[in-house]
């Protein structure tokens, strides 16, 4: 069996490290570690140089024996400096870079940016980067059995509009088909169906397995006879995504010469 893997989500008091490791612990069906939680284990609340250096040793200790019972461990804690990183000895490490202080000013003195790391999130949005956290530790496999989203559409191009509403509709399910409608001539529709699948694939590569794209027919009218299992769901974006158009960048494209 291969051994599993310490993940150490770092970063600044406030920065989301729990709320992402809750989220990636459930994907990866991985043990949880939180700093805070492991103090009060322990009524450690010593955060002096020495009492920093006990904490992340303590955390390793723990860490090591969840991945020597064959399980992934998801350990989340300021780990401030080179030292206290040293002393865990992540397999992988994220840096969640998504503020520039904390509320504590004696962290943030002592705080470093780690110069190495395997993931940098810059934003708060944990439901999605979870996925992607989860996918570079280990691989995903699309799976028919699992609850699975659907898109709909012409993606004539597929533009940041889609890319938004696609961030939004992978956090429900996990993996997202996305169906191309066979348009390519028909009205304003030039590009075909493997140039759409092409610029989709680009555009959501750091997906993988989680996405399945497949042409289908003109499809204009969904209809269904009463609930069975699913459900048609609007997904509401701001207005300033709302507006962006695909007729408008076609335009463009044309003016560039692009198509």
């Amino acid at each position: 069996m291969k051994k599993k893997k310490k993940i150490l989500v770092m970063g600044l008091p406030g920065a989301g490290k729990s709320y992402l490791s809750k989220i990636l612990c459930k994907e990866l069906n991985a043990k949880w570690l939180n700093a805070d939680f492991i103090r009060k284990q322990f009524n450690d609340w010593d955060f002096s140089d020495e009492g920093r250096r006990r904490q992340s040793k303590r955390m390793r200790d723990l860490a090591d024996k969840y991945v020597e019972e064959g399980f992934y461990v998801v350990a989340d804690f300021v780990c401030p400096t080179p030292k206290t990183r040293k002393n865990f000895k992540a397999d992988f490490v994220v840096f969640m870079n998504t503020i520039k202080k904390s509320r504590f000013s004696d962290t943030n003195k002592i705080f470093k940016k780690p110069k190495k790391f395997n993931f940098e999130v810059k934003e708060k949005n944990a439901e999605l980067y979870a996925l992607q956290i989860a996918d570079k530790i280990r691989k995903y496999k699309w799976n028919n059995k699992r609850p699975t989203a659907q898109m709909l559409g012409r993606w004539q191009p597929w533009h940041p509009g889609h890319q938004a509403l696609f961030d939004e509709i992978i956090k429900k399910t996990g993996q997202v088909n996305i169906m191309v409608r066979d348009v390519q001539g028909v009205g304003d529709n030039p590009f075909s169906f493997i140039a759409v699948k092409k610029n989709i694939i680009k555009k959501l590569k750091n997906f993988g397995e989680r996405v399945k794209i497949s042409l289908v027919p003109n499809i204009t009218n969904i209809c269904y006879g009463r609930g069975v299992g699913y459900k048609i769901e609007e997904i509401v974006l701001s207005k300033q995504i709302q507006k962006i158009s695909a007729t408008k960048i076609r335009k463009k494209l044309r003016k560039q010469g692009k198509i």
